[in-house]
């Protein structure tokens, strides 16, 4: 891993219009992704977290534009990718691709796995079909598939042979970024490790850079170097995988973590439960967005948003407990 930026995010939002009555008007806006920056190393894995509904996936297919960002910036290797053309856009994708949550959905039913992994070779350009076949074929030697698995439909294969079908796409324009959308969640726990093990040994062998959206930490702890934790559209905590799991600092990052089961049955250790529901994104609170369910909220976090800051080496938090008149509570 290098410090050397591939990919840096600057103010992301995308918001969805709320249309109501007769004349459709718009009536609100639902905040999705509510103003994030970030950055993501060459060869680092990025990990977002979260619980459901908090705008992982939304971030994850902003940042390739899959779903157009309402405003902010993504600059890939230092160009503005937002401001690009439709055509521009389709270029630069040789460079950044994602791997889809379900590995059957993701997959056309009506081709061969041999159609589906050459398809993107085609689209763009790539080798005469001879060269493509070979391009394929050295594809599915690499994700553990063999030659005689290319002829079949998607349907014939169990889940963990099509998410490696799906990371063989991915693959066949050899991208500098993939963007893993919860690439484990649909597999059984044994074919998990298989799929997490495959892509760490991919990105070593390919010097690829992934940004790996999950809800389990027991995974993003296992293949992650740095985690951005996110509630309610916006990033509360980002730190290296190490310091989040020893010295978490934002209340909703403690709280998630008490939740991990421990597999020693000799530790003990305290459930933070929280009170309350999530605020809707339609209707967010207008300081901290954890402010409704925090347990040491205080009249600060009601009204005014904190901002995301360094509170250690390479730790970045978004929480008025470590300003101000909240530092003594955790002095």
């Amino acid at each position: 891993m290098t410090t050397e930026h591939l990919l840096e995010v600057k103010g992301l939002k995308k918001y969805y219009p709320i249309n109501k009555g007769f004349f459709n008007k718009t009536q609100g806006y639902v905040r999705a992704v509510d103003d994030i920056s970030f950055t993501v190393g060459k060869g680092e894995t990025f990990g977002l977290v979260g619980e459901s509904g908090c705008g992982k996936s939304t971030t994850g297919r902003s940042l390739l534009r899959l779903i157009e960002p309402t405003e902010g910036q993504v600059l890939f290797e230092g160009q503005d990718i937002t401001k690009l053309s439709q055509e521009e856009m389709r270029r630069k994708r040789r460079e950044m691709q994602i791997v889809f949550q379900d590995p059957f959905s993701s997959l056309d039913p009506r081709n061969t796995v041999f159609r589906i992994l050459e398809e993107p070779l085609a689209v763009h350009g790539v080798g005469d079909a001879k060269e493509r076949r070979a391009t394929v074929e050295r594809l599915a030697d690499v994700v553990g598939l063999s030659r005689a698995h290319l002829q079949r439909y998607p349907h014939q294969f169990s889940g963990g042979q099509r998410q490696r079908i799906g990371i063989a796409r991915a693959l066949s324009l050899q991208p500098k970024l993939i963007v893993a959308d919860e690439p484990v969640s649909a597999l059984d726990v044994s074919i998990q490790s298989q799929v997490i093990n495959l892509m760490q040994d991919l990105q070593r062998e390919f010097g690829l850079t992934y940004i790996f959206i999950a809800h389990d930490l027991s995974v993003v702890k296992h293949i992650c170097d740095r985690v951005a934790v996110m509630y309610l559209g916006r990033i509360v905590e980002v730190t290296n995988k190490h310091s989040l799991y020893t010295t978490p600092q934002h209340p909703y990052t403690q709280a998630l973590l008490s939740a991990v089961p421990e597999p020693d049955p000799d530790i003990r250790k305290e459930r933070i439960i929280l009170q309350g529901e999530v605020p809707s994104p339609a209707n967010a609170p207008v300081g901290c967005a954890f402010s409704t369910r925090c347990p040491h909220v205080m009249d600060v976090c009601r009204n005014v948003r904190p901002p995301l800051a360094e509170t250690g080496p390479g730790h970045l938090t978004a929480c008025h407990l470590y300003t101000g008149a909240g530092k003594e509570l955790f002095a």
